[in-house]
């Protein structure tokens, strides 16, 4: 791998490789079309003061400053500035995918297809066991979407690896709604990040859309549970995060993985 960003941590092989910096301007730094699959799982923003259940006490849904609310017009040109270098810097092959809730996932779909992808599927991920919605105002969210895109170019193949999924799925033709239960504690050994995704999830999505030693992009890598998968598959992996807490608890889990 040739780029120009500075390295925070990088392992012996290369393979899994983190950058501490601000993702609009790292994302600069790579030359067009270096990846062959970027996972996002960026701000919701859905921390406006309010409160949830967490093991069963109340406690607030902020997840902090990166995460505050923005007018609908700043979060829409925040969509579009990533997913605009996203483009650049993805390869014709390759495809995204994006996790998002009610709160930005509509934005994310519109600003995919504004910026020149095509949305091959919306994946809902469903959670066995969500916290109570403790206002009794709505029903329960229970949901997460995932957006797989690809760049919207004629005769121009996309890896699916649709056998694989189908092998995964006892035979039969995966479907777009995933069912498993929120982040497992085994997986926070190390520490929690507040929008931790299971490796269940990861490991599907790698599985279907990669080959092994390709490279995969996560640009709000958090506790890089995209880059554990990534490693535990054969993949190689960057991510990206302006925390140095969250990089720190990435470098604990990948040793922790190393180890096993």
């Amino acid at each position: 791998m040739e780029f120009s960003n500075k390295l925070y941590y990088t392992n012996e092989t290369g393979s899994f490789s983190l950058i501490n910096g601000d993702t609009f301007k790292e994302l600069k730094k790579f030359t067009n079309k270096t990846f062959d699959m970027i996972f996002a799982d960026p701000p919701y923003f859905l921390s406006n003061d309010g409160i949830t259940c967490s093991g069963g006490k109340m406690v607030s849904v902020n997840k902090g400053d990166w995460d505050r609310t923005l007018t609908q017009e700043d979060k829409h040109k925040f969509n579009k500035k990533w997913i605009r270098e996203c483009y650049r810097i993805l390869k014709d092959t390759g495809t995204i995918w994006i996790s998002g809730t009610l709160h930005n996932i509509y934005s994310i779909g519109m600003a995919l297809e504004e910026e020149g992808f095509k949305i091959l599927n919306n994946i809902t991920w469903q959670k066995t066991n969500p916290p109570p919605n403790l206002a009794c105002k709505t029903f329960t969210h229970s949901t997460e979407t995932i957006l797989w895109a690809r760049k919207d170019l004629k005769n121009v193949k996309y890896t699916f690896n649709y056998e694989v999924m189908k092998q995964m799925n006892g035979n039969k033709q995966m479907k777009d709604v995933w069912t498993t239960s929120l982040t497992k504690p085994s997986e926070k050994k190390q520490g929690k990040h507040p929008t931790q995704k299971p490796l269940d999830i990861l490991d599907k999505i790698i599985l279907a859309s990669t080959k092994e030693n390709d490279l995969i992009l996560d640009p709000f890598c958090g506790s890089s549970t995209t880059g554990i998968s990534a490693v535990k598959l054969n993949r190689e992996y960057i991510g990206i995060d302006n925390k140095k807490e969250y990089l720190d608890l990435s470098i604990r889990r990948y040793e922790e993985l190393e180890e096993k």
